[in-house]
């Protein structure tokens, strides 16, 4: 009834493959039947400001599009589709950012709430927008501390 597209590569030579090609496959596989309740897209906030790296942005901006078009057709099932988009995440694959304490402070600075989301919160988001929400849908939840509202306006 629930359907949760959270895997991907980056910098891998393969991430529009694996992160766009490889989502749209299972959706297209899974998603489009009448017990469907709710499909989620973990995207990444690299979706909207285009940051990291080239091929691993433009495979979470695609990403973003194909939910808005699976919402569309998902309609028809009463069923909702929505992404979320992270920006950091305290996990393994970024210790090399979060262990360098000259790394780790050019992002806090970066970041209006200067911490980074556990992965725990982001699982509460996914719940919340699969299993709770009933309403919203073709929607993308940046989640990223306020780091894309970040403005260091100098007069």
């Amino acid at each position: 009834e629930i359907l949760i597209n959270n895997a991907g590569v980056q910098d891998s030579g393969r991430d529009i493959d694996v992160n766009l090609k490889g989502t749209i496959r299972i959706t297209e596989k899974y998603a489009f039947q009448s017990s469907i309740k709710s499909v989620l897209f973990i995207a990444s906030a690299s979706a909207s400001t285009g940051s990291e790296f080239p091929e691993y942005a433009a495979s979470k901006g695609g990403m973003v599009a194909y939910m808005k078009n699976t919402a569309l057709r998902l309609a028809t099932f009463g069923a909702t589709s929505n992404s979320l988009s992270p920006g950091g995440v305290l996990t393994d694959l970024n210790h090399k950012v979060i262990s360098d304490p000259t790394l780790w402070k050019r992002i806090m600075d970066q970041t209006l709430l200067p911490k980074w989301a556990e992965a725990d919160e982001i699982a509460d988001w996914a719940y919340f927008v699969t299993v709770i929400n009933k309403s919203m849908t073709a929607q993308d939840i940046l989640i990223d501390n306020g780091e894309a509202a970040k403005s260091d306006f100098v007069w």
